[in-house]
């Protein structure tokens, strides 16, 4: 049985007491922290830089799993690195090219991830695939929390893993958007390892995030 993780937003926490989120995500089960960068460029919304980043590093050994939706990505890479990103995944719509931002990601000692929207198709990042540690499949339209599940992206999924197995390449697929109760399981069924939440943490069953994280899992 592969085992399944699970990466909370904090787009969905309290902004006014992160650093307390934060250690209830780790108190509660969580395997990483998922942290939504955008620009109001990329995408339509403003979120925290590196310096948020820096002083919520403080308050656990959780790895960030940092996600940058701006544009242009490559100049930001080392700063995000800095601040204390454990793996850093960016948009190839963001960047000149891909292969140099994987190799700086990649130079920085960190995690590199590609983030696919519900419109990129794999073939973007097929040629620096074998060198990705993540591939993030977005399931809504990035740049807001408490979107619906958009149930065409799990045909991409099935597609990631038998490239995955073809190729016996070592991946990571994580899903993010309106991953909640209800679709959790066709999700990992397709192929996803790694589940970003928000609103379901933080929310559901009177925001009991232990409780919340362990339903998730139970596939």
């Amino acid at each position: 049985m592969k085992k399944i993780q699970i990466s909370p937003s904090i787009l969905s926490a309290d902004f006014s007491q992160l650093g307390n989120e934060i250690k209830r995500l780790e108190e509660g089960g969580a395997d990483l922290i998922h942290v939504d960068v955008m620009d109001g460029h990329f995408v339509p919304n403003l979120t925290i830089g590196p310096p948020v980043i820096k002083n919520l590093r403080e308050y656990t050994k959780l790895p960030f799993d940092v996600h940058l939706m701006i544009s242009p990505v490559h100049k930001y890479i080392e700063n995000y690195a800095k601040a204390g990103a454990d793996i850093i995944t960016i948009h190839p719509e963001a960047t000149e090219n891909l292969k140099d931002s994987i190799n700086l990601i990649k130079k920085l000692g960190k995690k590199a991830g590609v983030s696919l929207n519900p419109e990129t198709e794999i073939k973007t990042l097929i040629d620096e695939i074998e060198h990705i540690d993540l591939v993030l499949v977005m399931s809504v339209n990035p740049g807001f929390g408490g979107q619906e599940f958009m149930p065409e992206v799990l045909t991409k999924i099935k597609e990631l893993k038998d490239i995955k197995e073809k190729n016996q390449y070592h991946f990571s697929i994580e899903v993010d958007g309106g991953v909640n109760f209800s679709n959790s399981k066709i999700i990992l069924e397709a192929g996803a390892d790694i589940l970003v939440s928000g609103t379901t943490v933080f929310k559901e069953n009177n925001g009991d995030i232990k409780t919340n994280i362990e339903k998730l899992k139970s596939i």
